[in-house]
């Protein structure tokens, strides 16, 4: 099943660390929508045509280059890129967290402001620690996050 707008609607997967890919596919069959999988190296997705594979090469912002260069408006990314996030709304795209964080134009600059102190912190060398451990309540609120994110985005091509 494909999406009836001309120009249907896709969720792009900063893949490399994210957690939620299988999810993401459950997701998309259920509306059923395209999954482009961005990574920097090979790795396994389901046997679908609606879903794709683009490895890129290595590089600092190789993947987030791609995929900001291949946006529409609408289409769904998901991250936990804070950067990423900040170029895909400016894109008119949706930008979700693993953990189901919507980033929006409203939250984004004190994500990338609180990103970029953390950021200067470590390179001063304090110890910051990483993000907390990924939990079922994460996988869950990412879920509901998706779910809402695809009815609105089909809403707006609706309307």
């Amino acid at each position: 099943m494909t999406e009836a707008s001309p120009d249907p609607i896709r969720i792009f997967v900063d893949a490399d660390a994210c957690p939620v890919k299988a999810e993401t596919y459950k997701v998309a069959a259920r509306h059923g929508l395209r999954v482009i999988v961005v990574a920097n190296s090979v790795m396994a997705v389901p046997r679908d045509p609606m879903v794709e594979i683009v490895v890129v090469g290595a590089g600092l912002d190789v993947a987030d280059d791609w995929i900001v260069d291949h946006l529409k408006q609408d289409d769904i990314v998901i991250t936990s890129d804070v950067p990423l996030a900040s170029r895909a709304l400016k894109a008119g795209s949706v930008a979700i967290a693993p953990n189901g964080r919507d980033f929006t134009p409203d939250s984004i600059g004190m994500a990338l402001a609180t990103r970029n102190l953390l950021d200067g912190l470590r390179s001063a060398g304090a110890v910051t620690g990483g993000p907390p451990p990924f939990t079922r309540q994460d996988r869950s609120a990412f879920l509901g996050a998706l779910d809402r994110a695809v009815v609105r985005a089909k809403r707006r091509r609706i309307a």
